[in-house]
């Protein structure tokens, strides 16, 4: 048998052993400790893990009498079993990268020795990995991290969605099943969860679309304006106009609410005085959404004014000057020249901007919680998008594995529209100049 296969198939049976057959002593003895290590932890735990995982626990917590009182006998925790469950297997996948390193490695080194190769020392072998893969060796301490604190968490919540994780099903005195599509069938078709759904959604994407295009415009026209030659105190404009963006927005959206407030809000008052009835900002479906939407207005204007001047001030002044001999006009020059260089250079701040508007929950939770309340929704208002009805679900009505089903959703929306968009922006495709 050749040595590279040699060493390959000693190392498959028993990590280790091929390195060893390099005449690799300490590497092989590092691979084999490792190797030992995985074992005894997969016979003292690692299996039961995985084993819960699958069932979520078989026995519920219960009141048993011994003697003349009865207590409390805790049972499985379907929650901590799957989290467990799932920090077992990313050990099986480490491991397994780990068990297909070996092999490659003790392929590689017979092959080496087959062509009279002189072999690497244990010393040297850490030396060379630390040359050729330093830049691996510091992304570990990150990768690790995103791996715990990112995508643990993520597929976690992912899997809620296909349990019944939900009041009144509640560990631990409840044990969680795994109900597979069954939360998503509710959804859509259970009257009540599919009205629900379909309404919610529905305004989201109208919330998305029209607050993405009003702060987006409003931005650009205040910073075109400004950045005209005849307007003068240029500073003084941007400094106030910033002022609503660098006010915290949970201040800024507080005091818009009370200034809304029907009763004694200052803007029916000013409505009032000069003849008008008052109108009902926060209590009418109608009303509540103009309201958040010139609340949304408000504070994100700013921010595509701060973008928009970064890019006027780049735009060549000879283009506008060309234009002017050729006898174009004020809007002909901002359609022409202003408005596609800004596109250009914004797109995907744009779409970042739509994306953060399906998740805008600050601006609704703060200004209206949702209401005014819909009696036709299930644990929502006509003002909720779909991530604050998740929160009401997860926080408010221990609605877990629905809550779960919606952040699956918001995902799977965010996720293909930006990838989708920014895909089909000039940006992304490197152009070099607007034709």
């Amino acid at each position: 048998m050749p040595k590279k296969t040699g060493a390959a198939v000693l190392s498959a049976v028993i990590p280790g052993l091929g390195q060893m057959y390099n005449r690799q002593w300490l590497k092989g003895l590092a691979f084999l400790l490792t190797g030992m290590a995985w074992f005894y932890f997969m016979i003292h735990g690692l299996t039961g893990h995985l084993r819960g995982l699958i069932t979520l626990g078989e026995l519920p917590s219960r009141m048993v009498k011994v003697g003349k009182m009865t207590r409390m006998v805790e049972g499985d925790h379907s929650i901590f079993m799957m989290i467990n469950g799932l920090m077992a297997l990313l050990a099986l996948l480490l491991y397994c990268g780990f068990y297909l390193l070996n092999i490659r490695d003790a392929f590689m080194v017979g092959a080496a020795r087959a062509r009279q190769e002189p072999i690497r020392s244990f010393g040297q072998s850490l030396k060379y990995m630390g040359r050729r893969h330093f830049a691996y060796l510091v992304l570990a301490i990150p990768l690790t991290a995103i791996v715990f604190l990112t995508i643990l968490p993520l597929v976690f919540s992912v899997l809620l969605a296909f349990t019944n994780y939900a009041d009144p099903i509640l560990p631990p005195a409840n044990l969680v099943d795994w109900v597979g599509f069954g939360n998503f069938k509710k959804m859509l078709s259970l009257d009540v969860w599919s009205s629900t759904f379909v309404g919610i959604l529905t305004w989201t994407l109208c919330w998305a679309v029209i607050a993405t295009v009003t702060t987006y415009i409003g931005g650009v026209l205040v910073a075109v304006l400004i950045h005209q030659p005849r307007v003068r105190f240029k500073k003084l404009w941007r400094t106030l106009l910033i002022v609503p963006f660098a006010i915290p927005n949970m201040i800024s959206l507080l005091v818009m609410r009370n200034m809304f407030n029907n009763q004694f809000g200052p803007v029916n008052k000013y409505l009032g005085m000069i003849g008008l009835n008052g109108l009902p900002w926060l209590t009418d479906p109608f009303w509540a959404k103009v309201t958040v939407i010139l609340a949304n207005m408000w504070i994100g204007i700013p921010v595509t004014m701060i973008l928009a001047f970064g890019v006027l001030t780049t735009i060549p002044r000879d283009l506008y000057e060309a234009a002017e001999v050729d006898g174009a006009g004020s809007a002909h020059k901002f359609r022409m020249i202003t408005l596609p260089m800004v596109l250009f250079a914004t797109a995907p701040i744009l779409i970042m901007q739509f994306a953060g508007n399906i998740n805008s929950f600050n601006v609704i939770y703060l200004m209206t919680n949702g209401e005014p309340v819909n009696p036709h929704y299930q644990y929502a208002g006509d003002t909720d998008l779909l991530v604050t009805w998740l929160y009401k679900l997860a926080l408010n009505q221990s609605q877990y594995s629905f809550a779960s089903v919606i952040g699956i959703i918001i995902f799977l929306l965010v996720a293909t529209f930006s990838i989708w968009s920014y895909r089909r922006t000039r940006s992304y495709k490197e152009e070099d100049m607007i034709t």
